[in-house]
């Protein structure tokens, strides 16, 4: 659910159709009713043309799917009777997260040219949330659905971390890659002055009484290719995809830059076309985003956009001692925004330097709320046959720019 966009907007995150409560659909949950009867499995025609499921599952039928006060409320299948709680998106047949609707839901979409690092950076990204991060910010990030806790351990993490191999590039133009759907979860702070509150500022435990629900929240990512961000095929999938979007990880390689890559150490990657560099990459985007979302010529994109510089660890010997880039990032229980700031003048400085500050025009003239970040998921290059050091992955302010979207949505705290 959007704030700002009405109580009744909700987006599917698994399509990024735009739908209802009252829209949403149920899957029959396939059990003996109480007269018996038993809907057969059978395969769902518009489930298999949305993500390719071709497995057998019980019937959808459509009703109201408005979430009651706790929970959303059973529906009763029209051909066996049975009540069911298994609410579908309407559009793409895919089941619902629990609390889809009770909760907001964040969709966030990480783009960039090819080869700038987006599937490394998000396997690293969720791994450093569900474990370091997510301990620091006393926070948890789980899989909102069997298909990606299972497809992230199998594709995602478990190569990576176990057996040290990098993801291979994002197929362009797969016409079945579905977003990855996580539950945030953060624990909420009593009110100023409650016995909770008092309690802590003693170094006292707070009572359970005084301690406020779980605020949780619903984070999609969709890893585009970077090929498609330019293909006319998949032009109408992305304008679909930026204009649902709450937020956007924009991974921008500036080693594809001429004035940053000679200044580099380390492997370097085969050169782009100049559809690949990062100036024309963002002007790209720029131009999708408007074209989805209806608004005046004049007016600023007002989604968070963060524009993260990938494998900074081949550039960061070039910097000076007093780089704000060298020192350790905050372990604070916060997003710590003054650390932010610095880092954004200084890839501003960078930038300039690099020969990038059409990145800056771009940016400045057309969204109203952008940050810079300098960021490397794997700490150092990986090795010629495109695999993890020998030294393991150790990231580095990687997850700074998702920490900054959710800060901007309220969802952890800013200091």
């Amino acid at each position: 659910m959007r704030q700002g966009r009405g109580l009744g907007a909700l987006y599917c995150p698994y399509c990024y159709e735009e739908i209802s409560a009252r829209q949403i659909w149920f899957r029959c949950a396939g059990r003996i009713s109480r007269s018996g009867r038993r809907c057969a499995p059978e395969a769902d025609p518009v489930l298999r043309a949305r993500t390719g499921f071709t497995g057998a599952l019980p019937p959808p039928f459509p009703g109201d799917g408005r979430p009651g006060e706790r929970r959303p409320g059973p529906a009763s299948c029209p051909e066996c009777g049975d009540d069911t709680t298994i609410r579908i998106c309407p559009v793409c047949h895919s089941r619902l997260p629990v609390h889809f609707g009770n909760v907001p839901s964040r969709l966030i979409v990480p783009v960039g040219a090819k080869e700038a690092g987006k599937t490394v950076f998000m396997t690293v990204l969720v791994h450093e949330l569900m474990h370091q991060t997510g301990q620091r910010l006393n926070a948890a990030i789980t899989g909102a659905d069997d298909s990606t806790r299972e497809r992230f351990t199998r594709d995602y993490e478990r190569p990576m971390y176990r057996d040290s191999k990098l993801p291979a590039p994002t197929t362009p133009g797969a016409p079945h890659r579905a977003p990855l759907v996580f539950r945030f979860t953060t624990e909420g702070r009593p009110a100023a002055g409650s016995l909770g509150g008092l309690a802590r500022l003693a170094g006292r435990p707070a009572s359970r009484a005084s301690r406020r629900e779980p605020q949780r929240t619903l984070l999609s990512f969709f890893d585009t290719a970077g090929e498609d961000l330019r293909s006319a095929r998949s032009m109408e999938q992305n304008v679909r995809y930026l204009g649902a979007a709450d937020g956007i990880l924009l991974l921008l390689d500036p080693l594809q830059m001429p004035g940053a890559r000679g200044l580099a150490s380390g492997r370097l990657p085969t050169p782009g076309t100049t559809d690949d560099e990062p100036a024309n990459v963002l002007e790209n985007v720029t131009d999708l985003i408007m074209a989805a979302q209806v608004k005046k010529p004049n007016e600023r994109i007002s989604k968070p956009l963060a524009i993260v510089f990938t494998k900074m660890d081949a550039l960061l010997h070039d910097l000076k001692d007093t780089s704000p880039l060298l020192r350790p990032p905050p372990q604070t229980s916060y997003f710590d925004d003054r650390d932010s700031r610095e880092v954004h003048t200084e890839m501003q400085r960078l930038l300039a330097r690099w020969n990038g500050s059409r990145i800056d025009q771009i940016a400045r003239l057309n969204f109203s709320h952008y940050r810079y970040f300098g960021v490397s998921a794997l700490g150092e290059s990986p090795t010629a046959d495109n695999r993890v050091s020998g030294r393991g992955i150790h990231p580095y302010r990687v997850t700074s720019p998702i920490l900054w979207i959710l800060g901007q949505f309220g969802i952890i705290g800013v200091k």
